[in-house]
């Protein structure tokens, strides 16, 4: 029953609720959707629909583009990411932004500076630290569920 115990406990410790997740972008392809609808019912020129037709189409197959992501808007200071740097993946937080290069440390060695330049870095696959609800809450039954065991065995 102590091992039980203990591998229990060991178990909890090594659980975080933390994540490292990728940001998902905005699907903007929907809004400009609409846009294009409201502008052909306004056009009361034959001539005008057209051209209104033709811009929305554009609008559209612009849109279907991916956005290209600035990595230091995504990259602020001060925050826990895991990026991907030539096929090789760090976990590091942010310090500061040196110009066109990032300047940061590893997140459990703050001794070792990194320095990557802005063009390294993969920016699809930039993901932030962040608090996993769904983690949490597994780890919040589990952990009832042992107290209720632990309670029954003790009564039983």
């Amino acid at each position: 029953m102590q091992r039980n115990l203990y591998l229990i406990i060991i178990s909890f410790c090594l659980i975080s609720c933390y994540t490292y997740q990728v940001k998902k972008q905005k699907d903007t392809s929907a809004e400009n959707k609409q846009e294009f609808k409201n502008g052909a019912n306004l056009s009361n020129n034959a001539s005008a629909q057209p051209k209104n037709m033709a811009a929305g189409s554009q609008n559209l197959n612009s849109s279907q583009a991916p956005i290209p992501i600035n990595v230091q808007e995504k990259l602020a200071p001060g925050k826990n990411f895991k990026i991907n740097v030539d096929g090789k993946s760090y976990k590091i937080i942010v310090d500061k932004w040196q110009n066109d290069s990032l300047v940061a440390h590893a997140v459990h060695n703050p001794k070792k500076i990194m320095k990557f330049h802005k063009n390294q870095i993969n920016s699809e696959k930039i993901a932030e630290k962040r608090f996993s609800q769904p983690i949490a809450d597994i780890i919040t039954v589990v952990a009832y569920a042992g107290i209720g065991v632990l309670i029954w065995s003790l009564v039983r």
